[in-house]
């Protein structure tokens, strides 16, 4: 079993990085397999929708999007983290997030998705609730936990401290490494779901 962290903080050991070490300990005395990697601090700029990936098979921008595009392909868990910025992601994890879904053509369903918010005070669930939309338009089930997936702290390292929080993410991690085993056997056993062929649609038809 393999996982990717993609922390979108840009505060390297931050209150983001506290709440995901949380789940990283559960990964590993599972057995699992885990990469973290930290894009909040890096120049990542939007999709300008020149759709050149569906014929180049990856985004005309050759920066940690492409990087991370193979590592998310060989994952079987992927786990989404981000400060709350105006009831809001980080920007710089959105123009990621937003190329590196549109850009790879590999198919996702069954990977297990789980978004990670952290805030001093409010807006976690428009976050978190914003992460999980990646996740729900790819076919990927979404882990749960005790409580939707936050935790909350201002100054570097508070998040330790809300007790409820980091128990939540050892739960979070303990659901994912379960739903991921048991997708496993179950695509050993039964295979993967059928798809049909796309039937795309727009409002005015």
């Amino acid at each position: 079993m393999k996982v990717l962290i993609i922390n979108g903080s840009p505060r390297i050991g931050g209150n983001t990085s506290a709440a995901l070490d949380e789940m990283v300990k559960i990964f590993e005395s599972e057995g699992v397999e885990v990469e973290s990697v930290q894009i909040g601090n890096k120049d990542v700029r939007g999709c300008i929708a020149c759709n050149s990936c569906s014929t180049d098979g990856k985004c005309v921008f050759d920066d940690v999007v492409n990087e991370l595009a193979p590592k998310f392909e060989a994952c079987d868990g992927l786990v989404l983290a981000s400060p709350t910025y105006y009831a809001s992601a980080n920007a710089t994890l959105i123009a990621c997030l937003d190329r590196l879904f549109y850009s790879t053509a590999f198919d996702k369903t069954m990977k297990v998705g789980a978004s990670v918010v952290v805030a001093r005070r409010g807006g976690c669930s428009a976050t978190f609730d914003e992460l999980n939309k990646y996740f729900t338009i790819s076919g990927m089930p979404v882990a749960s936990s005790q409580y939707w997936n936050s935790v909350h702290g201002r100054e570097k390292g508070e998040a330790k401290q809300d007790l409820e929080g980091m128990q939540t993410m050892r739960t979070l991690a303990r659901n994912m490494v379960f739903l991921m085993r048991g997708i496993e056997l179950a695509k050993e056993k039964y295979g993967l779901p059928e798809k049909e062929a796309w039937q795309g649609t727009h409002f005015i038809r």
